[in-house]
C-alpha cells in the first residue's frame, strides 16, 4: 500500500522546472488571497491608530497617479515639496502590511509589478543585471514586500536598481518589518554601507502600522504535525482520495533539492499543488539551508497550498542560534508562516 501511495503521490524533488524572464515576470502579481485587496475592504484594528493613518496615507499616495489640475495664469501659490517616489509601510508580522500594498497595486496604473525582496533580487540574479532593468524599463509601480538587506551584495544591487528605475519615473512602495535606515542591521558590518543604506531610505516616506499578527490570533502553540509516518500516510490516502493535488517527500530530500533549483523557480516548483506532504521534519543545522526553506514557504504560503507533515512542528526547524542571528526576522516571518500553512 504505502508503494501505491507514492505512485499516486508525485514528489518535489522529481521536479526541476525551468521559466522564461517573460514568465517570471508574470508571476510578479499580488498573493492569491489578495486578488480583491483594496483600501475599501481594508478594515483597521480600532486599537491600532497607526492602521488608519497608514490608509489614508496610501489613499493620498495613490493619487499621485491622478492627472496634475491645471492652474490658472496667475494661480501661482507656494510650491509644495515634491513627494519621494516612495512610501514605506514599518511595521511588524501579520499586521495588514502586505493588504495595503496590495491594494495600492491594485489602484496603480500599469506596467505594475509586485513580488518580495527575495523574487527581486532572485530575478536580477537569474536574468542579469542588464536584463532586468530593460525588464522593467517603464514600469509606472513596482511593490516590494518584505523589504530586507541580508548582504551587502543586495545592498549595492537593489540601491542601483531601484535607483535606475525611479530616475526613468517609476514609483515604489515597500513593506518591512525594519525601517529603511536600521536595514542591514546585525547582518554585516553595516557602518561600511551607510551610504547605500541611506540612498536607499531617501526614496521612501516611511509609514509605521502595528498591531497583532492575524495568523497568531487563532493559532496558539506550534505548527500542526502528525505523531507518526503512519499517521501521516494515511492523511495523504484520504487527501488524495478527496481529488486533491498532493506531493509527497521525506522532508530534508525536499531541503537538499531546492539547493539543486534557483529561487526564481520555485513559483514553478509547487505549480498545480494544493496540498504538500513532508514526512520526518527535523532541525535544520545549516544556515543556507534554513534560508532556502524561508524562500520557498514564502512562495507556498502566497499560493496558499496547505502542509501536512510528520515529525517535528515545522516551525521550530530553525535549530541552534539561528532565532538569534541576524537572520532572526526572516525565521520568525518563516515560522508564522508555516504554523498558519500547517494543518491535519
Amino acid at each position: 500500500m504505502t508503494g501505491e501511495r507514492q505512485a499516486v503521490a508525485p514528489r518535489l524533488t522529481e521536479r526541476s522546472p525551468s521559466i522564461s524572464g517573460t514568465e517570471l515576470a508574470g508571476t510578479l502579481v499580488p498573493p492569491r488571497q489578495f486578488d480583491s485587496a483594496s483600501f475599501e475592504n481594508y478594515r483597521p484594528d480600532r486599537d491600532y491608530p497607526s492602521q488608519g493613518e497608514a490608509l489614508a496615507k496610501l489613499r493620498h499616495f495613490a493619487e499621485g497617479w491622478k492627472p496634475a489640475k491645471a492652474g490658472g495664469f496667475f494661480g501661482r501659490g507656494k510650491k509644495t515639496p515634491a513627494a519621494k517616489p516612495g512610501i514605506y509601510l514599518d511595521g511588524g508580522f501579520g499586521v495588514g502590511k502586505t493588504h495595503l500594498l496590495a491594494a495600492l497595486w491594485h489602484a496603480a496604473p500599469g506596467p505594475k509589478y509586485f513580488g518580495t525582496f527575495i523574487e527581486y533580487t532572485a530575478l536580477i540574479g537569474a536574468l542579469g543585471y542588464a536584463n532586468a532593468v530593460q525588464l522593467f524599463a517603464g514600469a509606472k509601480f513596482i511593490a516590494i514586500d518584505e523589504f530586507e538587506l541580508d548582504d551587502p551584495g543586495d545592498t549595492m544591487l537593489m540601491t542601483r536598481f531601484l535607483g535606475e528605475l525611479v530616475a526613468k519615473g517609476t514609483r515604489l512602495a515597500a513593506t518591512s518589518n525594519t525601517p529603511p535606515n536600521a536595514l542591514g542591521e546585525g547582518r554585516f558590518a553595516a557602518s561600511d554601507f551607510l551610504r547605500e543604506i541611506q540612498a536607499i531610505a531617501d526614496r521612501f516616506d516611511i509609514v509605521r502600522i502595528d498591531g497583532l499578527d492575524y495568523r497568531r490570533r487563532d493559532i496558539e502553540g506550534h505548527a500542526a504535525a502528525f505523531e507518526t509516518t503512519d499517521a501521516l500516510d494515511a492523511a495523504i490516502e484520504a487527501h488524495l482520495a478527496a481529488g486533491e493535488r498532493l506531493t509527497s517527500d521525506p522532508f530534508l530530500d525536499l531541503v537538499h533539492h531546492l539547493g539543486s533549483i534557483h529561487p526564481s523557480r520555485y513559483i514553478k516548483l509547487i505549480d498545480g499543488v494544493d496540498t504538500i506532504a513532508l514526512s520526518d521534519v527535523t532541525p535544520l543545522t545549516d544556515q543556507t539551508d534554513a534560508l532556502r526553506l524561508v524562500a520557498f514557504i514564502d512562495r507556498v504560503y502566497d499560493a496558499q497550498i496547505r502542509i501536512l507533515a510528520s515529525g517535528i512542528p515545522l516551525d521550530q526547524v530553525f535549530a541552534g542560534d539561528m532565532l538569534n542571528g541576524g537572520y532572526r526576522k526572516k525565521y520568525l516571518r518563516a515560522a508564522s508562516r508555516m504554523i498558519a500553512s500547517a494543518t491535519r
